[in-house]
């Protein structure tokens, strides 16, 4: 699965936007310095997310919506239309 669509299948499990969900981690003082253990450890618990949604999360959480353009333009399981993810959910495309 491509970034984006773990993120989306986030949206979907939880009813949240990625956007919203990474609201409610700076709610509760997660950044960019958070260990990800705790990080999805939170999401399993919270919202029920696996580990790979919540390692998604967790890269944006890091790293911010950019992604490496690696797999941006290819074919095959792990491609993105972009190298830069939507966080504001499946509505606003």
């Amino acid at each position: 699965m491509s970034f984006q669509a773990y993120l989306d299948g986030a949206e979907k499990k939880t009813g949240k936007t990625p956007a919203e969900l990474l609201a409610a981690a700076a709610e509760r003082g997660y950044d960019a310095t958070t260990k990800a253990g705790e990080f999805l450890e939170w999401l399993k618990k919270d919202y029920d997310l696996g580990r790979g949604h919540g390692m998604a999360l967790f890269h944006v959480l890091k790293n911010g919506p950019e992604i490496s353009a690696k797999h941006v333009g290819t074919t095959g399981s792990h491609r993105d239309d972009s190298a830069t993810l939507r966080l504001d959910g499946l509505a606003n495309r």
